[in-house]
């Protein structure tokens, strides 16, 4: 993630991405070129965001066809901030399920729920979702809601 503007520098916003165990919300055309938008669990890996998700899903389709995408992961709560930008997405098996056990580690903190037993099943046919940052844009209003709040 090399071209970044806004409110933050680059480590600021690495810093951001790495703490914050919030959905990523993933914008992408339609093969009929529609668009369509979803939230996924992602992690920040070696300047890259990285999602798993099922090999059915029709995201994976639509990433095949059309690999652009744009992207937000922002807070839901004031004061608000976060980061989105647009890229490029690669789709790939994710045989062991390796980045799919990172993501359920991060956002459950372990692996002892159903939900995590369920996404984990080995019947589960299961690709990786990685998002080269071609520009990243951060905004945090802090400032601004902090001074409403006085």
């Amino acid at each position: 993630m090399e071209n970044v503007t806004g409110d933050w520098t680059r480590e600021r916003a690495e810093q951001f991405l790495d703490e914050r165990a919030i959905p990523i919300r993933l914008a992408m055309q339609t093969p009929d070129g529609g668009l369509w938008m979803l939230s996924l669990w992602y992690r920040y890996r070696d300047g890259n965001l990285e999602c798993a998700t099922g090999a059915k899903a029709k995201v994976v389709r639509y990433l095949r066809e059309n690999p652009a995408v744009a992207f937000e992961i922002s807070t839901n709560e004031p004061p608000y901030r976060g980061v989105r930008g647009a890229g490029t997405a690669s789709v790939s098996p994710d045989e062991d399920k390796a980045v799919l056990r990172a993501l359920v580690d991060r956002y459950l903190g372990d692996r002892d729920s159903g939900l995590a037993e369920s996404l984990l099943s080995p019947e589960r046919d299961e690709v990786a979702i990685e998002i080269d940052v071609d520009r990243a844009y951060t905004w945090d209003f802090s400032d601004r809601m902090q001074a409403r709040e006085d």
